[in-house]
């Protein structure tokens, strides 16, 4: 163990360590979104343009970005536990920077033809799934970091600014693909990722985060019973089992929302599907304001009210939603459930760095992380399972109130939330306490 002693962290304004993190991630995560949206595009209307396969190619990149998240995140944590997480993060920006400037190759007009299509597209493939496996060991290192170089105090305003950052990339990345790829060529896209992760890489060299201690030769012992220990942690942590609930719960209700929204404004609202991306709009914009309004509630109120509470008017706000009979009534409601969603994303992070040592934290996201992001995909599978099975005819009349198929599982869903919301009360109490790790 470094005998060093860290000075404490200066307050959120004045913390160069704190505003250099975030600036880098503004500008990787944006990176990122552009990114995304342009391997579809490129893979679908340049590379397979015309094929049979096309569609099929579009969505297998997202899948390739998927998989790492399910297989590589659970076993990441052991690692970003052991490893230094400056390093780790450092090491992860390299290689992505790398790994996306290496497509470059691809937009060479020698190598573009003579390459069979196929062979492009394994390429592309190839790299998202490498990139998206060195972001399972960044992203859990940049938490730890956080807990690092940001106080307590100011961990609530830390992490909603951050899930506001995200949101807002989300909202701006993706418009700006199209124009990328079809005005200046998918080479600026590439190189616009990885100079982003360039960017990132050099602020976060530029930190000092106070020493890490090391891990003793006893602590380290070996991966399976190093895993095991972070699982057995886990599960006798009730804040945590409640956290990672709540987070499945709300994640499940947004992917319901997110698969099934097109129909609700056919069948329920009466309006035409382009309006899809204003209802998407106000979701987003509303989990800016949510992220953002969360950080200054959770330094007054603590970030457990902030959490179940946001579970609950979530809830409240999707069952409004499902109710709702006009576009403009549905568009407020989807945006107050917005907030509260963001709300619930930032209260998370200052949850986790206080329930859980740092030694502990790479494996602790190791488990909620992938069982949060596994909800997602079963959301929109289950949802559409419903949609199109059991609950496909379903119109029926309960005290003049009317039900039919989307408005149905949404208000299920909603519900699902605020009782999440409610049984989240009790665990969360003193979840401000770190605990010790059991023997």
């Amino acid at each position: 163990m470094t005998s060093e002693v860290a000075a404490a962290p200066a307050r959120l304004r004045r913390n160069s360590n704190w505003k250099r993190l975030w600036l880098g991630q503004a500008v990787s995560l944006t990176g990122d979104y552009v990114f995304d949206v342009t391997v579809m595009l490129w893979i679908t209307i340049r590379i397979a343009k015309g094929l049979h396969w096309a569609p099929a190619a579009g969505a297998g990149a997202v899948i390739a970005a998927s998989v790492p998240a399910l297989v590589v995140g659970p076993v990441a944590g052991v690692f970003v536990d052991r490893w230094n997480r400056r390093r780790t993060m450092l090491a992860a920006d390299a290689s992505r920077a790398v790994l996306i400037a290496a497509l470059l190759v691809l937009t060479i007009p020698s190598v573009a033809h003579g390459l069979p299509p196929i062979a492009s597209v394994a390429i592309i493939y190839a790299v998202v799934m490498a990139a998206s496996g060195f972001a399972q060991f960044f992203n859990p290192s940049r938490l730890a970091i956080l807990g690092l170089v940001v106080a307590p105090e100011d961990q609530p305003k830390a992490s909603g600014l951050f899930q506001a950052t995200m949101s807002f990339a989300a909202i701006i990345g993706p418009p700006l693909a199209a124009p990328l790829l079809f005005v200046a060529g998918v080479q600026w896209a590439l190189l616009i990722n990885a100079a982003s992760f360039v960017f990132s890489f050099l602020l976060i060299y530029a930190m000092k985060v106070p020493p890490q201690e090391a891990p003793d030769e006893q602590e380290v012992a070996g991966f399976r019973a190093e895993f095991g220990a972070g699982l057995q942690f886990f599960r006798r942590s009730p804040v945590l089992v409640t956290i990672a609930v709540g987070a499945v719960v709300a994640t499940l209700g947004a992917g319901c929302i997110s698969g099934l929204a097109v129909f609700f404004l056919i069948h329920n609202l009466h309006t035409l599907p382009k309006w899809l991306g204003t209802l998407d709009g106000a979701e987003g914009f509303g989990a800016i304001l949510g992220a953002l309004a969360a950080g200054w509630i959770a330094a007054r109120v603590g970030a457990t009210r902030v959490f179940w509470a946001g579970l609950v008017l979530a809830g409240l706000g999707i069952v409004w939603f499902s109710r709702t009979g006009t576009l403009a009534l549905a568009i407020v409601a989807l945006g107050v459930a917005g907030i509260m969603i963001g709300a619930i994303n930032a209260a998370i992070q200052p949850l986790l760095l206080g329930a859980t040592p740092q030694h502990m934290l790479g494996r602790v996201i190791a488990v909620v992380a992938p069982v949060q992001y596994l909800a997602g995909i079963l959301s929109l599978a289950l949802a559409s399972f419903l949609a199109t099975t059991v609950l496909a005819h379903l119109h029926a009349d309960i005290a003049g109130v009317r039900f039919g198929t989307y408005d149905t599982i949404f208000g299920a869903a909603g519900v699902i939330i605020v009782i999440a919301g409610l049984a989240s009360i009790v665990p969360l109490r003193g979840a401000a306490t770190q605990p010790e790790t059991p023997a």
